[in-house]
């Protein structure tokens, strides 16, 4: 399926890091008819005015982008509004979808979807074979939900609904909240102040050998794009670089990156986490998609991003 450059295609969650990198990629490629909606425009967990929005607009293609995201703090404080809200948002987005003649619909999920234990590098076929991490288990079943939901759709109506899971994500729009946010971004505030206030060294929690992978939100807008025209498959496809990288070389990039001169001193009484966490993402792969964004450049571009965007 090619998508036609006029196309209405209606991203779902268009200003959060996800949305806004794929709404930056359609438009780089010349798509001028999308439909975004913020959320004082349409609240996406409201039944009734997700089903009037597209029985007005009628779009051809969906990109489910939207969800109630948050750290260990928030998940733990807000379990209900987690899964409640996460629920409420697929369901109105994919039903009503299906119900007023969607061409083609794609669901964003998350890497924390599979069991705390699974295999390394993580196969799709790993989903529900064991216990979820218990920190973020609200918001992972609503996204199991989620796919659970496309292929329902798929096998019962034949409606094209595809899901993607990513790795951990970073670039433009990522938080950078002092307390929240995730480790990439983390680092390079953390760096970044450290540089600006001349210190000496930075403490980074835990020895650094985890390994982790990350991925580019516009490697993963290229992926969105290129599953919308060449996958159409009851199984959904993780979505990562296939490269992993430990912590500890991380720091140095962002170190170098940023231009901090000072020591980074490792707190190794402080955890490290799970050692090693990476997608299996060679059927996306098979089908002929890579990510192209080197962590370095992915960086430099999150760097540049934060920078203009950050009160310093």
């Amino acid at each position: 399926m090619t998508l036609d450059k006029s196309s209405k295609i209606f991203v779902a969650g268009h200003r959060g890091l996800v949305g806004s990198a794929i709404v930056r990629k359609l438009h780089q490629l010349g798509f001028s008819n999308l439909l975004l909606r913020t959320h004082s425009d349409l609240d996406l967990t409201d039944q009734s005015a997700v089903a009037a929005f597209f029985s007005a607009e009628k779009p051809d293609f969906v990109i489910l982008a939207a969800a109630k995201v948050g750290g260990i703090h928030a998940n733990n404080t807000y379990p209900a509004d987690f899964i409640t809200i996460n629920l409420q948002i697929q369901t109105n987005v994919i039903t009503s979808s299906y119900q007023h003649g969607v061409k083609k619909l794609l669901f964003l999920g998350s890497s924390c979807i599979y069991p705390k234990f699974a295999p390394q590098p993580i196969p799709e076929n790993s989903l529900l074979t064991g216990p979820l991490e218990p920190t973020n288990e609200w918001y992972a079943v609503a996204k199991i939900a989620g796919i659970k939901m496309c292929q329902a759709y798929r096998i019962q109506f034949n409606f094209d609904a595809i899901s993607l899971m990513p790795t951990n994500l970073y670039g433009p729009n990522d938080n950078f909240h002092p307390e929240n946010s995730h480790v990439l971004p983390g680092l390079i505030r953390r760096f970044h102040e450290a540089k600006l206030l001349d210190a000496k060294e930075v403490v980074v929690w835990g020895t650094g050998s985890p390994l982790r992978e990350f991925l580019h939100v516009d490697d993963l807008a290229d992926a969105v794009i290129f599953s919308l025209e060449k996958y159409s498959g009851l199984e959904h496809l993780n979505v990562g670089s296939g490269r992993e990288e430990s912590i500890k070389e991380l720091a140095e990039l962002v170190k170098q990156v940023v231009g901090f001169e000072g020591e980074i001193v490792w707190d190794k009484s402080k955890p490290d986490g799970t050692p090693r966490k990476l997608m299996d993402s060679s059927k996306l792969m098979g089908l002929g998609w890579e990510a192209k964004i080197s962590l370095r450049d992915g960086l430099v571009d999150t760097y540049k991003w934060y920078l203009e965007n950050y009160k310093q």
